[in-house]
């Protein structure tokens, strides 16, 4: 049979909705009393746009029903779906099978290893020999869909430019090239072939099957936009049969001429062999893949015909010509300034900007809430950007509007993959404290049973108290104490019998086994439960696929690399939810919006980075390389997000949305936002603002009744809760600030310390590092008084696994101190003053109250009298600190060294203090180390006279016992606005609400 004469190709506008549209002249072309659609072979991209043409037929047919046509996909390789029968048939024998992903990726990482080898480079590591593998797939994909012959790699025109290329660019083609060669080999001895090598050779079978012997019921290709050449060829063949035909999605049939050959040459080469992407080619314009897809057809513009029907939801038919004006390449859009008014209003689209991005969802919650209080309304929120879809699907939420994004999540972040995760993290990192308690409080542990978690819980949290600071020596000894401090002994036993065999793997075992240890690991926590989910399903059948195929292939992995290799694997996944969310609403990524409808239609996102995406430029192949082989570059896909934002756009009622901040800062307006603008002008600009959104958004969390004033507060604790004992280090406090020592002492509020606690970025785990030092080495000294210090320190921090940053940039300042702190011990020694204790408590009962505190050395000076030596990592309190009552420590330890004692297992100290000295590893005339005596002694001007220095402390001490512990005088916060005190209770005592007031009034009158 011959065939025809004239292609049947159409176009669905934008305006027009394709799905609806598309159906409303399928039927009454094809449909049949008897069998409806039946007959019917409709070819549709993806099993996506397969449910939406369902949803489409079931809307057209209404309660009368209709039988629904074959739907067979052409498969997305983006979303690794496969061929539909009809294109795969079982009976296809002449063509090989497909070598499957994961055993490809796998082997492509063995063969850089040898390539890495050969080449006698050094060896990379197994995350990022398969990161590279995963590159070099995805180029040879991307050669492969545009039937690039692994042989042209090294034609003429590659070899010519090469001596043009950088170094970079040259190894990487290299690389590739080496890779790509070995692997076909490995093909041949396989009996298999690549992916995208059997879609072609599929395609081609039945383009030439078609032909051939054309079949007896009609084929529709619909929807259809990808351009790949055998794809392409097919959809030709289908245009050539008679009753059938391929139906494009808004191909802009407006356009002028000029404009259209302004596009570039989109795969027609102007003389022959020559190359068919120019520099200038328009790729990033909204019909350039359209152009390419009909270019490689073989098909003039000219030929495609408009498609006769509407959707239901169509919108006027002036959208269309706007949408075609708005993306006008650059030439063309000068057209612009001639344009009347009427012809740049976008009717039925309105712009919305937010101040952030949690605005932004928020505002896109109300939109679609407001929309569904009309009903039949149709409403769809379109965005790039996974995170803005989930914050607005908690926002509907609260009006129990059940919202489902269709294009999911990541596999690593939902419950099952972030377990998962956490334990590969542990098998690579050890037991860390915040992946250990993250792991084991995962909401899936022990979650079979309430009681069963309670207990867990509970257990976990005391362990977790414990384990808060500085984090432990590596290993599970130490936490094993941890545990049996918190009095968990029990519990940790089970949960070491789990966790064990994470450590006790083997560090370069095979990648299967590593799965092993870790989905065992996985269902000892959480049973069951962690495969019970559509997540847990996603998790378990990657887990299968890659233990299957690392375990043909025997790859072997490192175990500090498979928590990173399993992220990688689980961020190629997406998990999307089950069906049961609003009949009306549906929230969609950019791939699953292509061929929906809706009546109201809300682009979210608009942001560059987000709408469009940046192009990920290749790994391997320079873009020179890609154009030279006829592939077009990367911002072929920014095209791909315009003509997604165009088809958005073709919706009655459209709502561009963008955010002026992320959360990362300041955004930039997305380029198609910008044109939108552009077009409108500002005066129209300001017309297409949607206002009412961002009006009544303030007021939707807004309490009804203002709250009252927050006074600063003075709590008067009863007298048997004020009887407390005072600590060295509280009593300035209490005379500074006294609500911070009613919170400590009688409240027992304690600040909480993060888990691995790093002491870099935290003094006081900075100091207590150093304090413990120090006493190490001083009792080390009695059995080995020649021990060096500076060793000794850094012995110390290794043991202690110090902070990367404390280690590079403190460790040398402290060394360089405590080289000089040696030296002044030693001398003071020789002159006759000698350490008696460190680290040692001291207390003393003073008018009824326990004073104590702990001295950080106390030496035995030459006239039998104490001195009282205190470290500080950073700058001491001034003598006018002391003086004012801001620094009291001391002088309360020498009070206790006077009227009580200082005891240890080592004996008692105690007898009258004459000296008291601060030791500071800080910095001071341009050397780290110095003494500094806070009283007015030498050159000082200020401070107190060694012979006020006790008994003004006791006078401090006595005032305060007598108005806080004894007395009734309330403990007022911030006291005294001066006192550079602590602020660890500042949020407690809601410090931001009333502390502009107190200053306000403290100013006075202006």
């Amino acid at each position: 049979m011959g065939e025809k004469t004239e292609p049947a190709v159409y176009s669905i506008a934008a305006h027009r909705g394709f799905a609806d549209a598309l159906v409303a002249g399928l039927v009454p072309r094809y449909a049949q009393d008897d069998v409806g659609l039946a007959r019917l072979t409709l070819l549709v991209p993806s099993s996506r746009a397969a449910r939406t043409i369902s949803e489409a037929l079931v809307r057209h047919s209404g309660e009368t029903g209709i039988l629904m046509p074959r739907m067979v996909t052409v498969g997305d390789l983006d979303l690794d779906e496969a061929l539909g029968s009809l294109l795969d048939p079982l009976g296809a024998d002449d063509i090989p099978p497909a070598v499957d992903p994961t055993q490809r990726w796998l082997e492509l990482a063995k063969l850089v290893e040898i390539e890495h080898a050969e080449a006698g480079k050094p060896p990379l590591t197994g995350a990022a020999c398969l990161r590279q593998a995963r590159d070099i797939a995805r180029a040879m994909d991307r050669l492969l869909v545009e039937d690039v012959s692994p042989d042209e790699l090294t034609s003429e025109p590659i070899l010519e430019m090469l001596g043009e290329l950088s170094e970079h660019w040259k190894k990487s083609l290299r690389l590739f090239a080496r890779v790509q060669a070995r692997w076909r080999v490995r093909l041949r001895e396989l009996g298999r072939v690549d992916a995208a090598t059997r879609r072609n050779m599929l395609f081609e079978r039945a383009a030439r099957r078609w032909r051939n012997d054309p079949p007896v019921n009609p084929i529709v290709a619909a929807g259809v936009t990808s351009a790949s050449p055998a794809l392409a060829r097919m959809l030709r063949a289908i245009a050539n049969l008679p009753d059938c035909a391929v139906i494009l999605p808004d191909l802009d049939l407006a356009m002028s001429d000029e404009a259209w050959d302004e596009l570039g040459r989109a795969g027609a080469s102007p003389e022959p062999g020559g190359q068919v992407f120019g520099k200038m080619d328009a790729l990033t314009h909204p019909q350039y893949h359209l152009k390419l897809l009909i270019e490689r057809m073989s098909i003039a513009r000219a030929e495609v015909r408009q498609w006769h029907r509407k959707g239901a939801a169509a919108a006027p038919p002036a959208r269309t010509h706007a949408i075609s004006s708005l993306f006008l390449p650059p030439q063309a859009s000068q057209s612009w300034i001639s344009l009347d008014a009427d012809k740049r209003r976008l009717s039925g689209i309105r712009m919305m900007t937010s101040a952030t991005a949690e605005e932004e969802a928020q505002a896109i919650a109300l939109l679609v809430r407001e929309a569904l209080e009309q009903p039949e309304k149709r409403i769809a929120v379109v965005t790039a950007d996974r995170s803005l879809a989930r914050r607005v699907v908690q926002h509907l939420a609260r009006w129990n509007i059940v919202a489902n994004d269709t294009a999911g999540q990541p596999l690593s972040l939902t419950p099952a993959g972030r377990l998962l995760g956490l334990l590969a993290q542990i098998m690579s990192d050890g037991f860390d404290p915040a992946p250990l308690v993250g792991t084991l409080a995962h909401p899936l542990v022990q979650s079979h049973d309430a009681d069963q978690r309670r207990a867990w819980l509970s257990a976990l949290r005391r362990f977790e108290r414990e384990l808060r600071g500085p984090s432990p020596a590596p290993g599970l000894g130490p936490l094993r104490e941890i545990a049996g401090e918190a009095k968990v002994a029990s519990w940790w036993e089970e949960v070491e019998q789990v966790l064990l065999p994470l450590q006790a793997s083997d560090p370069e075992a095979t990648l299967s086994g590593a799965l092993d240890l870790l989905t065992i690991a996985a269902e000892a926590l959480a049973g069951e439960k962690v495969w019970a989910r559509e997540d847990g399903r996603a998790l378990s059948s990657m887990v299968d696929d890659l233990r299957l195929h690392a375990r043909e292939v025997g790859a072997r992995i490192a175990a500090s690399d498979i928590a990173t290799v399993l992220r990688d694997c689980m961020d190629e996944i997406a998990v999307r939810p089950p069906y049961g969310g609003h009949p009306r609403v549906s929230i969609y990524g950019l791939l699953e919006s292509r061929m929906a409808r809706a009546d109201l239609v809300i682009c979210g996102g608009l942001n560059e980075g987000s709408w469009p995406q940046p192009p990920a430029a290749d790994a391997l192949l320079a873009p020179r390389v890609l154009r030279a082989l006829g592939v077009p570059g990367t911002e072929f896909r920014i095209g791909l997000s315009a003509h997604d934002l165009a088809g958005a756009m073709g919706a009655p009622e459209v709502v561009l949305s963008r955010a002026g901040r992320d959360s990362e800062g300041p955004t930039l307006a997305s380029r198609f936002w910008l044109r939108v603008e552009a077009l409108l002008g500002e005066d129209l600009a300001a017309q297409h603002r949607e206002k009412s959104i961002p009006a009544i958004l303030p007021q939707i969390d807004r309490d009804p009744r203002r709250a009252d004033d927050y006074e600063q507060p003075k709590p008067r604790p009863s007298a048997t809760q004020r009887d407390v004992k005072i600590s060295a280090t509280a009593l300035d406090r209490l005379l500074g600030d006294p609500y911070q020592f009613y919170a400590r002492e009688i409240l027992g509020l304690k600040r909480l310390d993060p888990l691995a606690a790093d002491p870099f970025g935290d003094p006081a785990l900075r100091g207590t590092l150093v304090h413990d030092i120090l006493d190490s080495w001083h009792r080390a000294r009695i059995d080995d008084p020649t021990l060096a210090l500076v060793p000794f320190a850094e012995g110390q921090l290794r043991e202690k696994q110090v902070h990367p940053l404390f280690w590079g940039l403190w460790r040398p300042r402290i060394s360089a101190a405590l080289k000089r702190f040696e030296v002044w011990v030693e001398e003071a020694a020789r002159n006759g003053r000698h350490v008696l204790a460190t680290e040692i408590w001291g207390k003393m009962l003073f008018e009824g109250v326990k004073v104590m505190g702990i001295a950080d050395r106390i030496d035995r000076l030459p006239d039998g009298t104490l001195a009282i030596v205190d470290y500080k990592t950073g700058r001491p309190p001034t003598t006018s600190q002391v003086e004012a009552g801001y620094a009291l420590q001391l002088g309360v330890l020498g009070l206790i060294a006077r009227d009580g004692s200082f005891d240890s297992k080592d004996g008692t100290v105690k007898g009258q203090a004459s000296q008291f000295e601060y030791w500071s590893l800080a910095k001071e005339k341009g050397e780290f180390g110095f003494v500094d005596v806070p009283m007015k002694v030498g050159k000082k001007r200020s401070g107190l006279l060694p012979e006020e220095f006790l008994p003004e402390h006791e006078r401090h001490l006595r005032d305060a016992i007598a108005k806080y512990i004894k007395g009734s005088e309330p403990f007022t916060a911030k006291e005294n606005p001066d006192y550079p005190g602590y602020t660890d209770y500042d949020q407690l005592m809601r410090l931001e609400e009333w502390v502009v007031r107190l200053a306000d009034t403290s100013e006075g009158p202006a």
